[in-house]
């Protein structure tokens, strides 16, 4: 078997059917087999997917693993030499899969690859490569700072910009659509099971890394994500924004050692009193209810990052 897909179901079965649909498209080019793990959503997907799709393995979870358990629990089932990790909110286009496979197949330093991600109105996601999280990277992530200079290696993402159509090594592939070498997922000993949602890609690349494979993106390979749909109905209590800090944390308590996560933290504390007090100081000169909606929802967004930071705000246990 050349390749096992494993795919992680929460409350996303329209958006399951077309990637199903998608992957079965596309991959004429490759021997491949697709598992799917629903998270305790309970949402028909069971029945759909062994109704129209049976050659798929099933596999039905109680209760909400998180990505990462529910990932390893897929990858126990897989046969296959490499391992595709991808969401179900993505639609493959072309010949990508088979592509991504005999690369891996092909190349023996890389460990993991990955490909070009597009929103729904084809632009290109930035975040489909990254850097390994750092104080400094993550106390200056802002989208002002970001578009206004894109190259910049801070942000890990010179890959994108790149036209000669060659393979480029980067830090972190998107856990959107993320494929390993099967024997190395299992030597770096796959997911890490610390984190509930976030950063578990990342997590992964560095131990990949470390153990003396490369990461790789090629550019001329493309795959839809649509993105942020499972967790929308979160999104007013800001939830991914507390949840990912907390990822972050974890890498940085695992990776980088305790002290370095204290100061991270600490450096979160002082970004938001930063934002809050730009935000208020905004605010007397923002004109329309629209402006100032948004206005209202960043600083409430801002005011849960700061309670975060000094331990007042937590989502690990809610989620789980």
């Amino acid at each position: 078997m050349d390749l096992s897909i494993v795919i992680v179901n929460w409350n996303s079965l329209a958006l399951l059917r077309r990637c199903l649909q998608t992957v079965y498209a596309g991959g004429k080019t490759v021997d491949f087999e697709l598992i799917v793990v629903d998270n305790a959503s309970f949402d028909g997907s069971a029945e759909i997917v062994m109704t129209e799709y049976p050659q798929v393995k099933f596999i039905q979870s109680r209760s909400n693993l998180g990505f990462a358990k529910a990932n390893n629990l897929g990858a126990k089932q897989a046969t296959g030499r490499n391992l595709l990790f991808l969401n179900p909110d993505t639609e493959i286009l072309g010949d990508a899969l088979g592509r991504m496979s005999s690369f891996l197949d092909t190349t023996p330093d890389a460990g993991v690859v990955g490909c070009k991600l597009l929103d729904s109105d084809m632009s290109v996601q930035t975040s489909c490569v990254q850097p390994f999280p750092s104080i400094l990277n993550q106390a200056l992530d802002t989208e002002f700072l970001r578009r206004s200079f894109p190259r910049l290696r801070l942000w890990g993402m010179q890959a994108i910009f790149k036209d000669d159509g060659q393979p480029a090594c980067v830090e972190v592939i998107s856990g959107a659509c993320l494929m390993v070498k099967a024997a190395v997922f299992s030597r770096v000993g796959q997911f890490s099971s610390n984190y509930f949602m976030y950063a578990e890609d990342v997590d992964l690349c560095f131990k990949v890394q470390r153990a003396g494979y490369l990461n790789y993106y090629i550019g001329d390979v493309a795959v839809v994500h649509h993105g942020a749909v499972s967790s929308g109905n979160k999104s007013q209590s800001n939830f991914a924004s507390i949840m990912m800090r907390e990822s972050i944390l974890e890498f940085m308590r695992l990776r980088r050692g305790r002290m370095y996560a204290v100061a991270y933290q600490y450096s979160t504390l002082l970004v938001a009193l930063l934002r809050l007090f730009l935000l208020v100081a905004a605010f007397p000169l923002t004109s329309g209810s629209h402006k100032r909606d948004m206005l209202r929802r960043t600083l409430t967004k801002w005011l849960k990052v700061l309670r975060w930071a000094i331990g007042m705000e937590a989502w690990t246990k809610q989620v789980a």
